[in-house]
């Protein structure tokens, strides 16, 4: 069985209620990457992937219409 990365909420609950002593509804109303912050760990943000759409556009591009007015 494979595990995937992923978020190990009752450990940051855990860091949340007793560390930052934060209430429930506060913890659940941050974002991960706000909760990491306060936590003194680096946020990291969802990777860009406007370089990925750029290289695929760039490999399948959009071919114009031959003639104005064909499809």
């Amino acid at each position: 069985m494979t595990t995937r990365p992923g978020f190990d909420w009752p450990q940051l609950m855990r860091l949340g209620f007793t560390k930052l002593g934060l209430r429930p509804a506060e913890f659940w109303a941050l974002t991960p990457n706000e909760l990491m912050v306060m936590l003194g760990q680096e946020a990291h943000g969802a990777p860009s992937m406007r370089a990925r759409l750029d290289e695929l556009l760039a490999q399948y591009p959009d071919d114009p219409p031959a003639h104005e007015g064909e499809i």
